[in-house]
């Protein structure tokens, strides 16, 4: 099956995500740190994006990037592309170097650029690599606290967001970040596959669909709700319709049911009757799934995923 385009928004700001094919490491030393960096540089001057977070792992990059007039597809496929070669070159192999397609998340700004930006430069803290963002070498948050400079990182945005001063706003950022350093995962900022995906309240996600030129569906059929949900859980329709009693299934019916009175065509009769379920224990599996994500930040976000990726589908 042909994928479907990339999303493209002039000015959409994007989390990037480029990992190694099959987890493989994909910088061996600071040499290629360093092509790597310059090869971002030159995308920027060439194409007139920005960079407004980023962070080097060694077998993944997670890029926080904003588009002009030229679609992420290009720029990251001109990046992927000739880093490939240089890593190849370089260790004497040929193939693939990436994993796929890169995945991409295109962003609602008033709402998550801040998030974002500290989820990123917070990836190796969570990874058990170093306790403080500031000791990592390889990300954006050094030079946003002033301890270096990185010429084709755009840091005045972020800034400007906590005080016109930049000493003043330094601090206040560095705060802002520690303040999560015990933080849970934020799964819906890592959630997708290789085609974009939008996170977003409801407006914005109409607003998107509507400046790509694609439709937004307003309602979701019961078998686009059953396939959405296997999709989200890994599970094929006949496990989530039948007999089984695990609690992962359980939870998808619940999940289901939910989605179902979210967006859905059709009352939740319709669903219990396909999952061979009573109207009332349906609604009580829904009602477990709508407590959960009350309290449940992350779960909660993983909902609002679905949601939105379901009616862009």
């Amino acid at each position: 099956m042909a994928r479907k385009p990339r999303l493209h928004v002039d000015g959409g700001l994007y989390h990037v995500m480029l990992r190694g094919n099959g987890g493989q490491v994909i910088f061996i030393d600071t040499t290629d740190r360093s092509r790597f960096y310059y090869l971002i540089q030159e995308g920027v001057e060439r194409y007139g994006h920005r960079i407004h977070a980023y962070c080097l792992m060694s077998n993944h990059v997670h890029l926080l990037l904003q588009v002009g007039a030229v679609p992420l597809a290009k720029i990251m496929q001109n990046l992927s592309f000739r880093y490939t070669r240089w890593f190849n070159q370089r260790q004497g192999q040929s193939g693939h170097l990436f994993q796929g397609r890169y995945k991409a998340l295109l962003v609602d700004a008033d709402s998550y650029f801040l998030e974002l930006v500290r989820y990123i430069h917070l990836n190796p803290v969570r990874s058990g690599m170093v306790a403080s963002p500031e000791d990592y070498e390889w990300s954006g948050h050094r030079a946003y606290i002033g301890n270096e400079k990185i010429p084709w990182l755009t840091t005045k945005a972020v800034l400007s967001q906590f005080a016109p001063e930049s000493d003043r706003a330094r601090v206040m950022y560095a705060r802002f970040v520690d303040a999560a350093l015990d933080g849970e995962h934020k799964g819906e900022f890592h959630h997708g596959d290789d085609d974009c995906r939008v996170i977003g309240d409801d407006k914005f996600v109409v607003r998107v669909m509507d400046q790509c030129g694609e439709r937004v569906r307003d309602t979701l059929s019961v078998d686009a709700v059953i396939a959405s949900v296997c999709r989200e859980f890994g599970i094929e329709s006949g496990e989530l319709c039948g007999p089984g009693r695990k609690r992962l299934l359980a939870q998808a019916r619940g999940v289901a049911g939910w989605l179902l009175l979210e967006c859905g065509q059709s009352p939740l009769a319709e669903l219990a009757r396909r999952m061979k379920r009573d109207p009332s224990s349906l609604s009580l599996m829904v009602s477990k799934v709508v407590e959960r994500a009350r309290s449940d930040d992350e779960f909660s976000g993983k909902l609002k995923f679905l949601r939105n990726n379901s009616i862009t589908q």
